[in-house]
């Protein structure tokens, strides 16, 4: 299995470079990351938060929307109290052929990483890693298990930049009957490579990524990389070394080697400029419509919206006006970047 050449930064290389997930291109042009910038730039808020706050409708004890919070000292999961699906059906108008609608039933849930509103994933222990991960594949099998639940999307954003309302260490799930399209894309291409090849999508690029020098970090059970075929400067996914469709496919060793794997990427995000990375981290996994979903790729995928300490990566013209995106870094670089600063986070070296 050949390893894609990559090509010097000293002279422009435009090339585009096919998503296998996706089934599309993503146009490379990494000699206009260093192009003049005088729009606007954001930094990344190191905040002083305290371990309780008051005012936050996440912390143990405090009042939100719809009811109030235990005190609660571990990981802690609760029904959205606004949720995104229901089930209730909506005061439908007329629908046709053409212009359709469907009630949007299901639920949304919240998933608090820890009672502590000053944490991120970075500052969890061991165990508090392997408690959110076994929480996150429980709530899958009994999402999945309601006959109103074709697809349990679990998603994290983490700061300002991505839109994050509340600081405190938690994430989202939506458990619906509306499968993503990007799992849906996911189905589709992982299928067909497996009827034409006999073989698992996600275990190709697997291997692929393991022969190339894009690995940032690595255990027993996940591999962490920038993939050759990267949207954003800075993406990452966690690949499973053998093939599994979902969390609920996963052993309880390699539920703990998850935790601790989306723990060291963090922590190399954070350390690559000292300072607390935004990103939007969501799990691919098999729909739960009891499909066969066998050859279903489950990773993982951070997408940082930062490419440079205090500039955004924009969705513009090329990804809003032509649906294509266009990264501007070489991904064998970034990933050197990030393999390159330390697994243990800044601030313990303070």
């Amino acid at each position: 299995m050949s390893e894609t050449p990559s090509h010097p930064e000293s002279r422009p290389v435009w090339e585009q470079r096919w998503h296998p997930l996706r089934e599309e291109w993503v146009l490379y042009t990494a000699h206009r990351g260093g192009r003049p910038w005088i729009g606007d730039t954001h930094q990344a808020a190191e905040l002083a938060l305290p371990k309780y706050d008051p005012t936050c409708a996440l912390c143990p004890g405090n009042k939100r929307v719809k009811g109030e919070n235990p005190d609660y000292t571990g990981v802690y999961g609760f029904t959205n109290d606004l949720p995104c699906f229901s089930t209730e059906d909506s005061a439908a108008t007329a629908s046709d052929d053409f212009y359709q609608m469907r009630p949007a039933h299901g639920t949304a849930e919240v998933v608090c990483y820890s009672p502590d509103h000053s944490k991120t994933f970075v500052d969890l222990t061991d165990a508090e890693c392997r408690d959110v991960v076994d929480l996150w594949a429980e709530r899958y099998r009994e999402l999945g298990a309601r006959e109103d639940v074709d697809h349990v999307l679990i998603f994290e954003n983490k700061g300002s930049l991505v839109g994050t309302s509340n600081p405190h260490p938690h994430c989202q799930i939506y458990a619906g009957n509306m499968i993503y399209g990007f799992t849906a894309d996911e189905v589709t291409s992982s299928r067909r490579r497996h009827e034409e090849k006999g073989d698992f999508l996600g275990q190709e690029i697997l291997q692929r990524e393991l022969a190339g020098p894009r690995i940032i970090a690595e255990n027993e059970a996940f591999v962490a990389c920038v993939p050759w075929f990267a949207r954003y400067a800075y993406e990452v996914f966690v690949l499973p070394r053998r093939q599994v469709a979902s969390l609920a496919d996963l052993t309880p060793e390699e539920r703990q080697a998850l935790g601790l794997m989306i723990r060291e990427v963090t922590i190399r995000y954070d350390n690559l400029w000292e300072m607390p990375m935004p990103y939007v981290m969501a799990i691919h996994q098999a729909p739960t419509n009891n499909g066969d979903y066998s050859a279903y790729p489950f990773h993982l995928e951070f997408h940082p919206p930062l490419r440079k300490p205090d500039t955004l990566k924009y969705l513009a013209g090329p990804e809003i006006g032509g649906g294509s995106m266009t990264n501007e870094s070489n991904p064998d670089e970034k990933a050197a970047e990030l393999k390159a600063v330390s697994a243990v986070h800044y601030k313990m070296k303070r």
